[in-house]
């Protein structure tokens, strides 16, 4: 059975809905039974390589709110993400253009590396001040994952898997996904947002009970 997940490397739900999914296949009697695919999702197809500012900034931006208010909502998702161990440091975070990260994890998917490269992408952005749109910073974190510096930036001085990225974004967009992260089980079932643990462990029972019936 197929997991298809959307996400964005620089989505907090996107981690967490990824983590709690992980925990909730580490209970599902079938898992060894079950492929998980990550899918591309940009939140701003449009920004730069290289964000200015505090993500704070960002959002406040972005959303029309202060940014008292917008440090306020990371430190809620702070508190959310030590219970799924994850140490989310807003304070040092990056931002930037997600696009190439999406095409390495292409790569990684090519490699039979995917899950550590995106862990690994997740964990840069997330906690330790990766710059997502640098190329050189991103070499650098997939070559700890399975992709070696040197196959990173060939792909990265070129446009290979651009064409597979926006057909992923295209899909979605097809199946109406508007916000990640999105899982779709076994091409029939959507699950929208980062449920918790139970929720997915809920639907992975029901897709696999639905395809054993078929």
């Amino acid at each position: 059975m197929e997991l298809e997940l959307w996400i964005d490397v620089v989505c907090p739900w996107c981690y967490l809905g990824k983590r709690r999914l992980e925990a909730a296949l580490e209970q599902f009697d079938a898992r060894d039974e079950v492929t998980l695919v990550q899918r591309s999702f940009e939140l701003d197809p449009s920004a730069p390589r290289i964000i200015e500012g505090t993500l704070a900034e960002l959002i406040a931006s972005k959303y029309g709110s202060t940014v008292e208010e917008a440090k306020a909502r990371q430190a809620q998702l702070v508190e959310l993400g030590r219970e799924d161990g994850i140490d989310f440091r807003f304070d040092i975070a990056r931002g930037g253009n997600t696009f190439d990260a999406h095409r390495l994890i292409h790569l990684a998917r090519e490699q039979g590396v995917a899950q550590g490269v995106v862990e690994r992408l997740m964990l840069g952005y997330f906690t330790e001040g990766l710059a997502i749109g640098d190329p050189a910073a991103l070499a650098n974190a997939v070559a700890e994952a399975g992709i070696t510096q040197p196959e990173a930036h060939e792909l990265l001085d070129s446009d290979r898997f651009t064409d597979e990225v926006r057909a992923e974004e295209q899909l979605g967009a097809r199946l109406g996904i508007r916000g990640v992260p999105f899982l779709v089980l076994d091409g029939r079932y959507g699950v929208s947002g980062a449920q918790p643990v139970e929720a997915y462990l809920q639907a992975l029972q029901h897709a696999w009970g639905e395809r054993q019936a078929a």
